[in-house]
């Protein structure tokens, strides 16, 4: 019987067109970052399961693939419950691991340390379009810096990235947990339900207005704190303006300085942007991760028909490892999805070596070979990428094989 030679569910082959994009988009991503003073590090993909699962992932804990012990630390007949045959899994994330590593490193890094990594991490989830169980993540997190300044940079050089990739029109919408919270306050919900109604709430670009009110109404919650809820979401606006009418309407349950912090991140971003995209508050936006404290973002982009990207701010995650609180923010973006969109744009990598392909007489003799190996490492010391292929008896469909990997022009070398 043979070999299964589809990858496995969730995973993916790349092919020469699409890696091609993948290391310029990387590049780029090195380029622009580190010009916003980021240094690349790099994370195990493995860590401890008790960080996996410390209820700071939110759903994604529930999507971990998890590592069995091994040798004699594995004992199956003795095992009474999950505990005693996992402990470790693979990342869900790249902010948990990097949570850890500050930890561990903190002495030897800079203040405030800006970190960019990139790398693999892993979800058992449902596969679907920009979607699979193994992908790559690029993050960008500002780690040791209490300011807003923090968030103003983290949007301003992501939007430059994707500037730099001709994205426009694209949206950057943001809220703040904090203003989340004092909403779920004021109309009335209990401390102890807040992390569901947000689960609610979040569904809102889903089902609408309606079916938030329903499924709220549904989970039990009380009519009247339903009701208030629905008529704040429909009386505030995208906008600055919204935020103030939040700060009058919210008083005292929402923390001093949070609206005037949230005004001055809109409009900085929006006063010096380079790239072609809007600020839009949202408060409808939850973010699913349960470690963020502040303002949470994510990048909307209407080709795509949801997140490309996103982050916030997440006080008390590093504490969970040092014992002490350190002020963290971060940035995502949706890497995979980027380089999809890319890929249905037909994108030509800028300034690519020009592709040449030369196809050789199977007949020809060492003397002839020589020659058009001598004549490629000129062309290539001339920024040509040359390939050298055996002329096939179905010529026609080589050239076409060849044209689809971006070797248009073609020459041809016959045996004398």
């Amino acid at each position: 019987m043979a070999l299964k030679k589809k990858p496995v569910t969730g995973m993916k082959d790349i092919l020469p067109r699409e890696m091609e994009i993948r290391d310029y988009v990387i590049r780029l991503i090195k380029e622009t970052y580190g010009t916003y003073g980021f240094s690349s590090i790099e994370t195990p993909c493995v860590e401890h399961i008790e960080s996996l699962c410390s209820k700071q992932g939110g759903e994604n804990e529930k999507l971990i693939f998890k590592i069995l012990k091994r040798g004699e630390k594995l004992k199956l007949e003795t095992a009474e419950c999950e505990a005693d045959l996992v402990d470790s899994g693979l990342r869900y994330d790249l902010t948990v691991p990097l949570s850890r590593y500050y930890a561990n490193n903190s002495s030897e890094l800079s203040a405030p340390f800006k970190a960019l990594q990139m790398g693999n991490v892993w979800r058992a989830d449902r596969p679907q379009r920009g979607r699979f169980r193994q992908f790559m993540q690029c993050d960008i997190d500002i780690l040791g810096e209490p300011s807003i300044l923090a968030e103003i940079e983290l949007i301003l050089a992501t939007t430059t990235l994707l500037g730099k990739l001709d994205f426009r029109n694209f949206t950057i919408r943001i809220n703040n947990r904090k203003m989340l919270k004092a909403m779920a306050a004021y109309c009335g919900f209990s401390e102890g339900e807040y992390d569901n109604v947000f689960i609610i709430l979040d569904k809102m670009d889903k089902i609408g207005m309606e079916g938030v009110q329903e499924e709220l109404l549904a989970a039990g919650y009380e009519k009247e704190a339903v009701d208030r809820c629905i008529d704040l979401f429909q009386t505030v606006t995208n906008d600055i303006d919204g935020v103030r009418y939040l700060k009058e309407t919210l008083g005292d349950h929402l923390e001093a300085g949070t609206a005037e912090d949230m005004e001055t991140i809109i409009s900085m971003v929006e006063e010096t942007k380079t790239a072609d995209f809007t600020m839009c508050f949202d408060p409808t936006l939850v973010r699913g991760m349960g470690y963020y404290t502040g303002p949470i973002f994510e990048i909307s982009m209407d080709e795509f028909g949801g997140s490309v990207g996103g982050g916030g701010r997440y006080d008390e995650m590093i504490g969970k490892f040092m014992g002490n609180d350190t002020c963290a923010c971060g940035f995502s973006i949706g890497f995979e999805r980027i380089v999809m969109l890319l890929l249905e744009r037909e994108y030509t990598v800028p300034s690519a070596a020009k592709k040449k392909a030369y196809l050789i007489d199977k007949k020809a003799g060492p003397e002839k070979m020589k020659e058009v190996l001598l004549k490629a490492e000129k062309e290539r010391d001339a920024g040509y990428r040359i390939s050298i292929n055996v002329m096939k008896k179905n010529k026609k469909f080589q050239k076409e094989l060849l044209a689809k990997d971006g070797y248009t022009e073609i020459e041809e070398f016959f045996a004398d």
